[in-house]
């Protein structure tokens, strides 16, 4: 069950102040500042508005304004539990605001896990595997990787030649040298 079509009005509350702090965060990366002085930019900027939100969650709870069963009582609740590395980005250079590249690793994990029950034989296990591999290799790259297999499957013997300017690291180089195909 989610929260916000029951407590639409602190839902929003919660979301805008963390995308005040996202917009701090941009803002550091926009002016290019280093780890320490994006540090400073978030304890100036952000941390004001974690302290807001830190009390009026506290006080939902502490006043008896929320059911600390309800939805939303147990999304304070588990905030609250973890507001010391929720606010890591206060205190350490380089934290980042949140995990989403891990959650997406894990995502694209558990994805295939799910994937290799189908697998009928041990070659086909290496194959997926082999193939998840280079799927996620490409998208921690900024890397299409329908584009880079395609590129692979056609440039067979340039890869062979070459196979470490092909890698996806490599690929968008190796991609560049080769000229346009010719229509007839």
């Amino acid at each position: 069950m989610t929260v916000a079509p029951s407590f639409p009005d602190e839902c929003r509350y919660v979301l805008e102040s963390l995308g005040e702090v996202y917009h701090f965060d941009a803002e550091a990366k926009e002016l290019g500042l280093g780890a320490a002085q994006r540090l400073v930019h978030h304890q100036t900027y952000s941390q004001p508005v974690m302290e807001r939100l830190e009390a009026w969650m506290r006080e939902k709870i502490d006043q008896k304004r929320v059911e600390p069963n309800s939805t939303l009582g147990q999304a304070i609740g588990y905030m609250l539990k973890h507001w010391k590395p929720l606010t890591l980005f206060l205190r350490h250079p380089g934290a980042p605001l949140d995990n989403n590249r891990c959650e997406q690793a894990l995502k694209m994990a558990i994805l295939h896990r799910k994937n290799s029950l189908s697998y009928k034989t041990l070659g086909g296990a290496r194959t997926g595997d082999l193939f998840m591999s280079l799927i996620h290799t490409c998208r921690l790259n900024r890397i299409n990787p329908f584009a880079y297999l395609l590129a692979v499957a056609t440039h067979v013997e340039k890869v062979r030649l070459q196979p470490a300017a092909w890698l996806p690291w490599n690929y968008p180089q190796a991609a560049a040298l080769d000229p346009p195909a010719r229509s007839a």
